[in-house]
């Protein structure tokens, strides 16, 4: 009985402890906010005399930048809450790990490209940043993650400038060696690149929309990252991606990009799933000497070409797309022939005159986008006045009839006969 009376009193200590604990910890997460007034001197003032974890919440007005953050801070605002760089330079730059931005407007950074003048500039050191929830205006780079690893920026609505010549602006988040960092659900516009990694991997960019760019994704030896579900709108190319491998490229939509929906140059052995490229004015997909790829369920559509395919690309897979309405369907610059459909399964031709005898849902006839017709179209445009003229027709019967006398191109061997596409993104966001 007394073994179990001395259980029961011990349990009682150790919870009297653990309740003493969380207590202690309460009033101290208490006693770790200190407002800040915005007054001149008093924001450097309070992160000089601030110990790591402490949060400075900033009252409503104008703070004044630049600001040096070499602690382990939280920075946060309210509405109203105004950090101005007055062109001077970077406005928020953080030098120490586990620091949080949060809540705040930032505007008017500097001018010098080569300085690396930024919004919010996170150093090298800065490692497990989280810059959320913030308002970034009018500055030249607005957020620049210049080799800090696990970096989330998440949240922000990005405005860059737009009164210099597009080469002279900065991009809205740019990533140099910035490793396993995370961009979710930015709204960026303006600037020159929506989002640029250079030289970095394990990246995730996800939920973005970005309007009114160069590009509004810009991958430059960018391995092994992610690109889910974001948005570009209005941009000259949605997604520039180079010199990268083993992306996933997944639900990603392109509307109304003016040159390229996809441009790829030496991307290689990455997947490009669900994605759709909409009313680009030149063409949905340019594949440059790209290789060992994979094209599934993507919809490509109302473009002046589908896809140009070029410069030695090999050992692609191209299945199971559909083309939709593309005054080109594909333009392909090459000698080999090129069968787009694997296992099997080809892709859906909006332009495919084709019929299903058999009913198992695929065309009884191979399809052929770059067929002799195409290539004098091509060479010669004023052609396209003869398309239906005797002359066309006979030339389309006799390749269909005598398949060895077509040039070397793409085929569909197995074309389907209605579009597969996987919706990722919801018909509010295709609409918006």
């Amino acid at each position: 009985m007394s073994r179990r009376i001395n259980l029961f009193l011990g349990k009682l200590v150790l919870l009297g402890f653990g309740l003493a604990i969380n207590f202690a910890m309460n009033i101290g997460a208490f006693a770790d906010t200190l407002n800040v007034k915005a007054e001149p001197g008093a924001l450097a003032k309070a992160i000089a005399n601030a110990t790591p974890g402490i949060v400075l919440k900033l009252e409503a007005g104008i703070h004044a930048g630049p600001i040096l953050i070499d602690k382990s801070i939280t920075l946060t605002g309210t509405k109203g809450t105004i950090i101005d760089g007055k062109g001077l330079g970077t406005v928020i730059k953080i030098t120490a790990e586990d620091v949080t931005i949060r809540g705040l407007k930032i505007i008017s950074s500097g001018d010098n490209l080569p300085e690396k003048h930024s919004g919010i500039f996170v150093n090298k050191t800065a490692h497990r940043a989280i810059i959320e929830d913030n308002f970034l205006e009018n500055n030249l780079i607005s957020v620049y993650l210049w080799g800090a690893d696990d970096v989330m920026v998440r949240n922000n609505k990005i405005y860059g400038r737009q009164d210099l010549r597009v080469n002279e602006r900065g991009n809205g988040v740019q990533l140099w060696k910035s490793d396993g960092s995370l961009v979710i659900g930015n709204e960026i516009k303006y600037g020159r690149d929506g989002l640029f990694a250079m030289t970095t991997k394990n990246n995730i960019f996800r939920d973005n929309v970005i309007e009114d760019t160069r590009f509004a994704v810009h991958y430059m030896y960018a391995n092994n990252s992610i690109l889910e579900g974001n948005i570009s709108r209005n941009n000259h190319v949605g997604y520039a991606l180079m010199f990268s491998s083993d992306m996933k490229v997944i639900g990603n939509l392109s509307l109304g990009d003016r040159d390229q929906g996809i441009a790829m140059n030496y991307a290689n052995q990455s997947k490009f799933i669900a994605n759709q490229v909409i009313s680009t004015e030149d063409k949905c997909v340019f594949i440059y000497n790209s290789n060992k790829n994979q094209f599934r369920r993507n919809l490509f559509k109302d473009c002046s070409i589908g896809v140009h395919f070029t410069a030695g690309s090999e050992r692609n897979v191209i299945s199971e797309n559909a083309f939709i309405a593309n005054q080109t369907q594909v333009k392909y610059v090459g000698t080999r022939n090129l069968d787009w459909a694997d296992a099997g399964r080809g892709n859906y031709w909006s332009d495919n005159p084709a019929f299903d005898l058999d009913g198992n849902g695929l065309a009884d006839a191979v399809y052929r986008p770059n067929d002799m017709v195409d290539r004098v179209v091509w060479a010669y445009p004023m052609s396209k006045l003869l398309l239906n003229s005797p002359a066309i027709q006979v030339l389309r019967w006799a390749q269909s009839t005598f398949p060895a006398i077509a040039p070397g191109g793409v085929y569909d061997s197995a074309p389907l006969m209605h579009p597969v596409i996987q919706a990722v993104i919801e018909e509010v966001k295709l609409n918006g």
